[in-house]
């Protein structure tokens, strides 16, 4: 069977963008961020922050996180880095070519946080 036979898959950004939100929080120190609404914090963490853009085979991300004090926020990024790379590839099949972090919280959780397996 040729390939114009099989048909083709397409897996669209915010799939992606999914995947690499989860392998972020899996990270040990890494989470989400919290949540607000019109401005004023409100209980609870939201997930990680991404922006994905696929190009052809390629994947560029953005993942904007928490990291747990008095964690070493280059660690975690590098580990963060890493597990996106490998999971995107994993589930899709596709290059992970940037992944760009974002710290945008870093602090101690607070009772009943998840921050670290």
């Amino acid at each position: 069977m040729s390939d114009d036979e099989r048909g083709r898959t397409t897996i669209r950004e915010r799939s992606v963008a999914r995947i690499v939100a989860e392998a972020a929080q899996d990270v040990e120190a890494s989470g989400g961020l919290g949540r607000t609404v019109v401005g004023v914090p409100v209980s609870g963490r939201g997930p990680a922050r991404t922006e994905v853009r696929v190009h052809g085979d390629i994947v560029t991300a953005k993942v904007a996180l928490s990291v747990a004090y008095p964690m070493p926020v280059r660690a975690v990024a590098r580990e963060v880095r890493e597990r996106v790379r490998e999971r995107v590839t994993e589930l899709t099949g596709l290059t992970v070519g940037q992944v760009d972090i974002e710290v945008a919280e870093l602090g101690r959780p607070t009772a009943g946080e998840r921050t670290v397996r």
